[in-house]
Parts: structure tokens; sequence; C-alpha cells
């Protein structure tokens, strides 16, 4: 039998400090006094540890950190009995788009009507699990917009969010410019195989930078004022477009070689 030493080599604890003096050193987050930053990258570690949802833990974690959440917009994707309990348990005001499944009962027998109103509905998942949320219905006419007549419906989940019947269809559609944002940076995003982390999160930051540059753009250059709202040619500048006229402009500064000629003779 292989002797072991008194004194471990290496303890949880100790692999943990090690972990985090390592993250704290590369990676510098602005808490602005809110959390020590040493927190919040013990949640990070315990998440990916465990492969677990990172949104499970820092979520749970956000009284710990004195954060308050003043609405989560989530997407239809989180539909379900459990996350709908969790987020009620932790007292989180959310809003989240409700799935019409079925061709009748569930949410498809509240789209109905020519106004928009309020409810509530009860979800089960199996025999023993359920949970009874507020259920908002927004009706909308929609004036042939997609090439479509008729009313349309809306049906979202809402928990303790501050908002009105009126406002909420409009309010939550301000989450799909986060969305698209993301798929944006994705095509200016600097790919390199680089694996220092602030490097890479540099090249990150510089997409997203990018991205509201050319939003910039549009609200002020792109665009001109118009009774009921400014209208903006988004069509005339592509973010495509954007990086292209960013490459040429670049190009002209270094000049690039744009023939080849042989010596004479």
């Amino acid at each position: 039998m292989t002797q072991l030493t008194e004194k471990p080599a290496l303890t949880d604890e100790e692999t943990l400090e090690e972990v985090l003096d390592c993250l704290t050193e590369h990676i510098s987050v602005d808490t602005q006094g809110a959390f020590d930053q040493r927190d919040l990258f013990q949640i990070l570690v315990r998440a990916a540890s465990n492969k677990d949802s990172l949104e499970t833990y820092l979520l749970a974690e956000l009284s710990a950190l004195k954060i308050k959440i003043k609405t989560l917009y989530l997407d239809r994707g989180f539909f379900s009995v459990p996350v709908i309990r969790w987020l009620k348990a932790l007292k989180i005001p959310f809003i989240m788009p409700a799935i019409r499944r079925g061709k009748t009962g569930g949410i498809k027998q509240y789209l109905k009507g020519r106004s928009s109103y309020k409810t509530n509905h009860t979800m089960s998942r199996g025999q023993d699990e359920s949970v009874t949320f507020d259920l908002w219905i927004v009706c909308k006419y929609r004036k042939g917009q997609r090439g479509k007549q008729g009313l349309e419906y809306f049906a979202y989940v809402v928990y303790q969010a501050s908002i009105s019947l009126t406002y909420i269809h409009e309010d939550y559609r301000k989450r799909f410019g986060i969305e698209s944002s993301y798929r944006l940076k994705n095509i200016c995003r600097i790919k390199t195989t680089n694996k220092k982390p602030a490097l890479r999160l540099f090249f990150v930051c510089l997409s997203f930078l990018l991205v509201n540059i050319w939003v910039n753009l549009l609200w002020r250059r792109i665009s001109r004022p118009r009774k009921g709202g400014r209208l903006v040619y988004r069509e005339l500048l592509t973010f495509k477009q954007m990086l292209l006229f960013l490459c040429q402009a670049v190009e002209r500064i270094y000049q690039v070689v744009q023939a080849i000629y042989l010596p004479a003779g």
C-alpha cells in the first residue's frame, strides 16, 4: 500500500482560492460597490463546476448580492410549470409569453374578443405539479401589417410587473433589440486562437461598440424627422454596409495594392 503524506497537497478551499485569484487578477468587473467582485466569481465558478444553469445561481443569489430586479423579461422557452413556480417563490417580477399548445383549451381558449383583458390560468404538469398565474391577453389590429388583416392576439404571463395592459406588448418587444445586438455582434467579432480572456473579451466589446455606433448613425444621419415619429432608412445603411465602409476607408489610408506590374523588357 502506498504511503500518503499527513499534509494534503491541495484542498478544495485552496483550489477555489487559486481560481478566484486568477479571475480577479485577469478580469476586472466594476460592481459599483454593490457587492464584492469575488462573490460574483464564486457564483460563476459554482455554476460551471456543477454544469448547472448560470441563471439559476445568479437569480437565487440576488438578495445576497443586494441586487433588485425591476422586471425580468423572459422568452417563451421558459414557459413551464417549474420555472414559473420558482420565479414566484423568489418573488422576482417577470414577463414572459405564454405558449399556445393544442387546438382547443389551454392558452388558446383565452384568445378571443375584440379588446385586451386580464385573467388567470392554472397550468399543470402531470398529476401533482401545477401553478396558477396572471395571464394578460393583448388584442391588436394588424392593419395590413405583413400583408394581413384582422385581429392578432398575444398572451403574457405576468407577475408583479409595474406595467399596464396597454403598454405591455410594446414594452416586451424592446427586448428583441438586445437579442438582435447579440446576433449582429457575431458578424464583426474578431476571431482568434489566442487564449487570453482579456483579449477575447476586448474583441467582443469592440463588436458591441460597432453595433451601437451603427444604431447611432442610423438615428442621427440616415433618418428624417416626421409627424408621428422619426423615419429611419435602415435599408440604406445595413450593418454589413457600414462594415464595408470601414474596410474601404482603412484600405485607402494604408494604400492597399490594387495591381501588380512586371518589370519592363
